[in-house]
This record gives C-alpha cells, structure tokens and sequence, in this order.
C-alpha cells in the first residue's frame, strides 16, 4: 500500500507555478498592448472613418420625389395630371418578420397574390431604410381597415402622395401615354442618384418620349434617427425640382371628334398644321384606359387588351401600316409631270383595263366599263387606275421610288413619339435583298396605284399630304410645342424642314385635280363640300386586303367584315391658304369617299371653324 503522506517536491512545484506567472503575464502584456493599439487607433488614425459611420448610423438621407409635369393640349386643358391618393408604405428594416407581415395585411386588406409578388421584387431593388410602397391608391374601405389595426403592424403607414390620372382616358392613350411601375431591366439603366424614390416612369408617348423633362430632379433630406430608427430631427433638406408642364400642339377637343367619328371602326385620323407641323389630332382606334397601368393593372385585364381581336394597345396612328392605294396617285401624277413622262392636259384611253405588251393578264380599274379617254385632272378625280397603270408603266419603278422618297415614304417621319415604323416603299434593290428576287413589270403597276409591297403609315401620308399642300416644303411632325419648368420656357423640338424641288405649275395641275374630288360633280368625295365657303383638295383610297382573282368579282357583302377593304382619304384646306393637313384610314370601311372622307370634313370644318372664331 503507497504512502498517502509522502513529502511534496516543494521546489519542482515552486517553478511550475512561476512558469504559469510568468505565461500568464505575458499573455496578458500582449492583450493589453493589443488593446493600447486599438484604442490609439480608433482614437487617432481611424477617428475620422468611425465617426462617420458613427453619424450614417444616426443621420440617414432620405430621397425626396419631385412633383411629375402636367401635360396640356394646345388650349391649356389637361391631357395628364397628379392626383392626391393614399398608399401603403413599408419600411423593411422597422418590420421584424416581412413574410408574416404581408401575410397579415393580405389578409386585412384583400391584397392579390400578384400585387404582392410586385412589391417583392420592388422592395430588393431598394435600400431597407427607404419606403417602399405596396398599395398605390387605397379605397375607402381598406383605410378604413387599416386605421383600426395599424399598432400591429409596426413599420407599416399610410402616406397621402400624387398619382398620375389621365381625364381624357382612350381619347389620348396612344398620343399621351401613361406611366407604370419601374421595372427591373429599367432600373438598371436609370441614373440611380435621380430615381432614388420614384417608383414609376413613363412607359408610352409622350410619357415616354419627355421622360427626363416630366421626372425633375429628386431632392434629399438628412434625417436624423434614434436607435429605433424613429425621426429625432430634419437637420438639412435640398428640394426636389418639380418635372416641367408640357404644352402639346394637340387639340383635345379636335381629337375627340375624330375619334367620334369614327365610330364602330378602326383606324386612325392625323391632322397637322401645315405651317408649323404641329400635330393637331393624333387619334387611333379603339383607345384604351390608361389609368389602370398607372395604379397596378391586373393580369387579367391585360390579357384581355392583349388578346382582343381590335388591338386597342396597338398605335395605328404611328405603327400601323397600310396600302395607300388611291392616295398616292397624286404623288404619281407629279412624278409624271416633273419626270415629263406626261403632260397634265394630255389625254389616256381607259377601257377598264390595262394589259402589259405581249401578257394576256389584265389589270383592273374599279370602274368595270372604263372612264374612256381622260387627262390628268379627270384621273385624279375620277380615280381611274388605268391611267395610272399607264403612267406607272412609263415612269418605272426607279423614278417612282425616287420621286415618293422625296416626300418620305418609306422612312420615320421624325415625331417625337418612341416606336414609329418606316412603311414600306419598295425598290429593285429592296426586292433583291429581301426575297432575292428581280422586280417584275406587273409590281410597278400595282405600286402606281398604291397596292403591292407600298405601304405607309397615317403619319407619314398626313406629313406628305402637308408637303403637297406647302408646295414641297418637307416639315418635321411635332407634338410638344413649349416645355415651361423653373428654368424658364423652351421649345419642345427643334424644327427641320427642306424644300422638293419642283415647278409650281406642276403642282398646281395635282391639286386643281384634288380639288375636283372634292367639289367636281364626279368627285369621289363631293359629299363633304357642303356648308363650307372654302375649297379643300382631298383624294379618296381604297386598299385591299384580301386578293381578288382575275375574273373574280369583289362583292363586300359576301366576305367576312375583316375581309373588306380599307378605306382611306388624305386632304387639305383651304386650297389658296393651307392651314390643316387631314389623313383618315378606316379598318375595313371600304370606300374612301362615303366613309374616311366625312370624318377628314368634321375635322377641317371644326377646325376652320374654330381657327375663324378666334
């Protein structure tokens, strides 16, 4: 059995335990100088760095939005305004449990699915401590429901702000636009600095186009904060610079007629002042509420719009594109007077139709029995396509390209909208690149008489329409005439214009033809001359859509509505002082004369009208 009592080693235990000592102190020596480091550190080298986080942690700097433009029409009414709403905001780093939070108001405030996977996506795009909003303009009842219960939602507030509203609704949807929700491929091309705070942008039109003018400047405020993020003290405040108001050339009075009066159609009216170019009436056909896309349109509703036979978000006006047909025999006919293929008095043999030598296909004219032999004047008003199948023939496609572009088929007209087509004026090269084919006789005929591959816009037949009646003077469409901000007032656009060189008797040999469709007792538009102690130079179209074999006959009751053909009219008034610039094309009306032709007279009368009152 060991001995339990035996002598301790007194000197090995002694060392051991100055070992410890002296482990322990220079442990602790190297802390401390560890520590003296830091603290010189924090005090000396890095005090400048740590106090200023030491303020962000206290003072945060607030966007502050600036006040959206206005938009008037050429009258000062307003085409584009800001309404007082009431929106449910969030602020995500006062919200202990966001999920449970949405959750809870979903519930409250029969929130959809859709509007809370909107403010998902809104809320990552923006930093914890800035609002973000999940209702843009809440209704009575939801207030109402809200005010009750708002202790348990902490983070969560009501915030009165503006929204943009539109009066005029389907009237100006496809000239004025709207504005929507940013999204993220958007964001990502803002200058963030400016769109700090803002959660819409203009997504069409003139909404659109004069975005930067509209949006302003965004101001900021320093607030300072406790610890609970709670609002102490506003220590500086820079303030927003409202959007400039926008005065367009539009004449909201005017477009309502024309959109009147087109009835149960589709289509588009343009009207523009021929002396400044100035869009006057920008209409297309059906129109649609803007006001829902401002406040979160429902996916339903806009499957809807998207799916609907009439494409209502389809912009005619500067997208569509259409044969001329008839509308741009006139073009022709100056071709052929400057080009000296023809001369204006010299005479063509029409007997309804028109062979090419050696080809057994006939073409066409309208009229079945022929005009017989007509001169220039009679074939503008009559209409009569042999003479202009004959002319065609004799010009040949590469002046007839040359001589159109001049008036600008087949490119923008250089509005100050985003999303305008070209049209389509064809060529042999065109035809070559496109089809990788040769142009035919036969296609040249066709183009004559606007059918075939030409096709223009209404813009770009208004802008032409315009240039024939200013004696060749090309002028640039335009829409914003005056922008009016805190810097003062300026011009919307600057102006661009050139001249076509032509001879002015030329030109007076078209539109004394022009005249005669409106005022000659066998004009295809004489029914609009009533009333009126001016003259307006017009010319009707008819352009097809559905093909008609060669001894077939078209009849437009047979054949399903969105069959027919379309009818179209392009016009001028007054003839000795051009003041107005009308182009109409009707989906499917049919005949230039008894239905695009009426609604080009309501406009210019009211117009004229009103222009004489004033």
């Amino acid at each position: 059995m060991p001995n339990m009592y035996a002598i301790k080693d007194h000197s090995l235990e002694r060392h051991l335990f100055i070992n410890r000592i002296l482990a322990a102190f220079i442990v602790i020596s190297f802390l401390t100088t560890g520590l003296i480091v830091r603290l010189i550190y924090l005090q000396v080298v890095g005090h400048a760095h740590y106090a200023s986080l030491a303020k962000d942690n206290s003072i945060k700097l607030v966007p502050l939005v600036p006040t959206r433009g206005m938009i008037y029409d050429r009258n000062g009414k307003v085409l584009a305004e800001n309404t007082p709403s009431y929106s449910l905001e969030i602020i995500p780093e006062q919200v202990h449990d966001m999920d449970d939070t949405l959750s809870r108001l979903q519930k409250l405030l029969d929130i959809s699915n859709e509007e809370i996977d909107q403010y998902q996506k809104l809320r990552k795009r923006q930093k914890r401590f800035v609002s973000s909003t999940l209702l843009l303009s809440m209704n009575d009842e939801q207030l109402a429901k809200f005010a009750v219960a708002r202790p348990y939602f902490p983070g969560v507030d009501i915030r009165r702000q503006l929204v943009r509203h539109y009066p005029y609704s389907e009237l100006t949807a496809h000239v004025v636009g709207y504005v929507g929700r940013i999204n993220e491929a958007e964001m990502k091309d803002l200058p963030v600095a400016e769109y700090r705070g803002s959660t819409h942008i203009g997504k069409l039109g003139i909404e659109r186009s004069y975005e930067n003018d509209l949006h302003g400047k965004t101001g900021y405020a320093e607030i300072e904060t406790n610890v609970q993020a709670r609002l102490l003290n506003t220590l500086n405040e820079v303030n927003p610079e409202p959007g400039a108001n926008l005065y367009l050339t539009l004449d909201i009075d005017l477009q309502k007629t024309a959109y009147d009066a087109l009835e149960a159609f589709n289509g588009a009216v343009v009207a523009i002042d021929i002396k400044t170019g100035g869009v006057l009436v920008f209409v297309s056909r059906p129109g649609f509420d803007p006001n829902p896309f401002v406040v979160g349109i429902t996916n339903e509703a806009y499957q809807s719009l998207q799916s609907s036979e009439n494409q209502p978000l389809y912009n005619r006006a500067l997208r569509g594109l259409y044969p001329p047909g008839s509308t741009v025999k006139p073009f022709v006919a100056l071709a052929g007077l400057e080009y000296e293929a023809i001369t204006a008095d010299q005479k063509l043999f029409c007997p309804g139709f028109y062979q090419l030598p050696g080809v057994t296909h006939r073409y066409r004219d309208w009229k079945k029995g022929g005009h017989g032999s007509v001169n220039m004047n009679q074939a503008i008003t009559e209409s009569c396509d042999v003479y202009f199948y004959r002319l065609a023939a004799t010009l040949g496609i590469d002046n007839m390209y040359d001589f159109l572009h001049k008036f600008g088929f087949g490119e923008k007209t250089g509005i100050d909208l985003v999303g305008e087509k070209t049209g389509l004026l064809p060529s042999r090269e065109w035809k070559f690149e496109k089809k990788n084919q040769a142009w035919y006789p036969g296609e040249t005929l066709i183009t004559g008489i606007g059918q075939g591959y030409l096709q223009v816009t209404p813009i770009q037949l208004a802008r032409a329409t315009a240039a024939l009646a200013n004696q060749g003077k090309m002028i640039t469409p335009f829409l914003v005439d005056k922008m009016v901000s805190v810097q003062g007032v300026r011009p919307g656009v600057v102006l661009n214009s050139y001249n076509i060189p032509m001879k002015s008797e030329n030109v007076a040999s078209v539109i004394e033809g022009m005249v005669n469709v409106v005022h000659g007792a066998r004009g295809t538009a004489k029914g609009i001359n009533r009333g009126i102690d001016y003259q307006i130079a017009g010319k009707t179209g008819t352009a097809q859509v559905l093909g008609i074999k060669q001894n077939a006959k078209y009849n437009e009751n047979s054949i399903d509505f969105k069959y027919r053909d379309h009818a179209l009219f392009m016009s001028f008034a007054p003839v000795d002082d051009p003041k107005i610039a009308v182009a109409v094309i009707v989906e499917n009306g049919g005949h230039g004369g008894s239905v695009a032709a009426p609604i080009a007279g309501q406009v210019i009368k009211q117009f004229l009208k009103e222009k004489h009152e004033n």
